[in-house]
Formats: structure tokens, C-alpha cells, sequence
């Protein structure tokens, strides 16, 4: 990071990700605990692989961040092992605002950005809060660096 670049968001996916996950799990769980009335303890072990199952969700979750600063945007992605891409943020092409129903029960959203990047063509960042604002955030900051940087987006049909 240079020295006149600095971080202006950062955040990860909502757990409310993991709902379906957690479903899976609680419903596993009961019907552990139910055979192990039912029959014997050892149904009871079920529950093992259920609680990691949606541990490692958590988990995934939480380690999926989004950094955007003034100049680019990171994701960094991975419990073991760790992946982060960039996009300097003079590569947006085009920001939606993605509100699905599900999402907006829990006033989240998604935002898809369109770039100009080969390796990264679109990018979602995906079942954050407050996500008008970051695109706004965006938005400014990706003005302020094609002024910047003088770059200016041509499109041949």
C-alpha cells in the first residue's frame, strides 16, 4: 500500500450465509439427540460431524474479507491457505446494487462490479450490510482515481 493510499471499507460476508448450513445441522442434531433417546447413546455422534460441518462454514465466512481503499480493492479468501486478488479500482467498469428478497430481510446486499480486468472480469461482494453506502464509497473513490490517473473508458461496439 502506498503512502497516500488508505483503507476507506472493509468487511466480511454476513453470517446469514451459513442459514441453510446451520438448518442442516440443528436438523441433524435433534434427530440425533431423539435416536439417542429413542435407542441408544451412540447416535449421539452424529452431531460431531454436523457441528464441524457448519463450524468450517463460520469459518469460511469469516476469513472472506473485502478491503477496498482509495486506490484498489482486495478480497483475501481461505482458513489454511489464503488467496487475496486486486483490482485497482480504475478497472471498474460498472457497479450494481443487488438486493435479493432473502438478503433484504436481514438489510443486506450485494454489489457486482464489472471491470475491465482479465483474470477477474466481475466481482461480487456478496451479503454485506450497508451496501448502498459502500457502493457510494465506490462510486467516489473510483472517480477521484481515474481523475487521478487520467484514464478514461472507451467502448467499441
Amino acid at each position: 500500500m502506498s503512502q497516500e493510499e488508505s483503507i476507506v471499507w472493509e468487511g466480511t460476508p454476513s453470517q446469514v450465509v451459513n442459514l441453510k448450513v446451520w438448518s442442516i445441522c440443528g436438523l441433524v442434531a435433534l434427530i440425533a439427540v431423539y435416536l439417542a433417546f429413542a435407542y441408544s447413546w451412540e447416535w449421539l455422534l452424529l452431531v460431531l460431524p454436523a457441528a464441524a460441518w457448519a463450524g468450517w462454514a463460520n469459518l469460511t465466512v469469516k476469513h472472506h474479507v473485502y478491503r477496498i481503499s482509495t486506490e484498489r480493492m482486495s478480497l483475501t479468501r481461505g482458513v489454511i491457505s489464503k488467496r487475496q486478488d486486486d483490482l485497482e479500482l480504475y478497472r471498474v467498469k460498472d457497479t450494481t446494487l443487488e438486493e435479493p428478497f432473502f438478503l433484504r430481510i436481514f438489510q443486506l446486499g450485494d454489489i457486482v462490479l464489472d471491470t475491465s480486468d482479465r483474470s477477474t472480469p466481475q466481482i461480487r461482494i456478496h451479503a454485506i450490510r450497508d451496501a448502498k453506502h459502500v457502493r457510494e464509497i465506490l462510486r467516489t473513490n473510483i472517480e477521484v482515481l481515474r481523475t487521478k490517473k487520467r484514464v478514461r473508458e472507451v467502448d467499441f461496439e
